[in-house]
């Protein structure tokens, strides 16, 4: 497999990323070095537990097929409700040629399904299982709290606004490091219910996206733990920190019931989020057209935040010539969403953009980690426990920023290792 210097910047990248922390951290002298050898070490760990062992990677790699029973089934729903609009394949044969999916009713649906069964899931204590053998792994590592760790590990398969809810008694009594921990983890993983679309937008143009994805979600959440304590250490012992709570569904009907109404709500929020998104980008687009060409091509939103994130992608293993391109979705998913992101990363030819260079920033754009994102995070913490209001609000900007480079850092890893790894069967 080859390795060269593209591979080595990205170890220096990681470096620099929790250099980035340390400079931004509110006790200097109390770098967390136990915790940000153990963080990194899982992530290589995880990175080659998946895609090192041929048996776990020819499994994961064949995940796909998850996806299009999801998409099946989601379609024989909606064919249903909405009629020919959910069906495309009705649509296909009224207007000539083949229709493209019309995106509200026969794509965000699928996050309906996807949360109605991870919250069945959760009840017959399949998820629960799965979520508390990753806690166990952060606990001893890094030395989390009980209810900290649930959290964390809960933020890989749930929503950064879900999440906490597994923990809503202990969230009162949380340190201030823990709850920075919590809100990082939550702008540095996605939830399982829009992995599933974003993996629709990746395919034919990147190798096993979902196994891609799920792996992204995985190796972030111990770089959001250290990356939010090298910035926030803790200071209270552990031993005096919030134990792991147990949340119950009252039933498997209550599990859908709830599973699906909170579906609902994630579906219209990105619903709403994507119009005024594009619509806004397409505005500044065009009051940037107005400006004369530069290099040769018009101003335009994409361009601009590409100059400004470049660095930051060469850093972590792109090569200079597509750090530009990589760094424009970056930068969309900071500005607008990680949905648009993706959108734009699934247009990208597979001619225009090498396949190491687009895994390396499918893992750095995988994340909720976004200006919108802040007031979401913020407005379900404050439902959930609004006696520290004014801790969640305080750490909102913070969280921001560690959670991008907790995404970071997933791509950096991706980028040190050899992209061989990664490719396999397309599956």
């Amino acid at each position: 497999m080859e390795w060269g210097w593209d591979n080595a910047r990205a170890l220096i990248g990681i470096a620099l990323i929790f250099g980035i922390g340390w400079i931004l951290s509110e006790r200097k002298q109390s770098f967390p070095w136990r915790i940000v050898l153990g963080a990194v070490a899982i992530q290589f760990g995880f990175a080659l537990l998946l895609f090192g062992i041929p048996p776990v990677r020819n499994m994961l790699f064949k995940a796909n097929v998850i996806v299009d029973g999801l998409q099946e089934a989601t379609r024989n729903g909606t064919s249903f409700v909405f009629g020919y609009v959910g069906d495309n394949q009705a649509a296909s044969e009224i207007m000539t040629g083949e229709a493209p999916p019309l995106f509200f009713f026969q794509i965000l649906p699928v996050v309906i399904v996807v949360a109605a069964l991870s919250a069945i899931l959760w009840h017959w204590h399949i998820l629960r299982w799965v979520t508390k053998g990753f806690a166990f792994v952060f606990r001893k590592a890094m030395g989390l709290g009980g209810a900290t760790s649930l959290a964390v590990s809960a933020n890989v398969f749930m929503g950064m606004t879900e999440a906490p809810v597994l923990i809503k008694p202990y969230i009162r009594g949380m340190t201030r490091s823990e709850i920075f921990i919590l809100m990082t983890a939550g702008f540095a993983t996605i939830a399982g219910s829009v992995l599933v679309i974003y993996t629709t937008f990746l395919e034919g143009v990147m190798a096993n996206p979902l196994a891609q994805l799920l792996t992204a979600s995985i190796i972030a959440a111990p770089a959001a733990v250290a990356m939010a304590l090298t910035m926030i250490p803790e200071t209270v012992d552990e031993r005096e920190r919030a134990h792991e709570p147990d949340f119950e569904y009252n039933s498997t009907m209550d599990a859908f019931a709830t599973g699906a109404a909170d579906g609902l709500q994630i579906v219209l929020n990105i619903a709403t989020m994507l119009i005024a998104a594009l619509a806004l980008l397409w505005l500044a687009n065009a009051g940037l057209g107005a400006f004369p060409d530069v290099a040769g091509e018009p101003l335009s939103i994409q361009r601009i935040l590409g100059w400004i994130f470049a660095p930051l992608m060469y850093m972590i293993g792109v090569p200079w010539q597509e750090a530009s391109l990589s760094g424009s979705l970056m930068g969309i998913k900071t500005v607008l969403t990680e949905f648009v992101a993706f959108i734009e990363l699934g247009d990208v030819p597979p001619e225009a953009m090498d396949p190491r260079t687009r895994i390396i920033t499918a893992h750095a754009i995988c994340g909720f980690a976004n200006f919108g994102s802040i007031g979401i995070l913020i407005g379900g913490l404050n439902i959930i426990s609004p006696e520290r209001r004014e801790t969640f609000l305080e750490l909102a900007w913070k969280t921001l920023i560690a959670g991008t480079l907790a995404t970071c850092l997933s791509g950096a890893v991706v980028g040190a290792l050899p992209v061989q790894l990664f490719l396999g069967a397309t599956g």
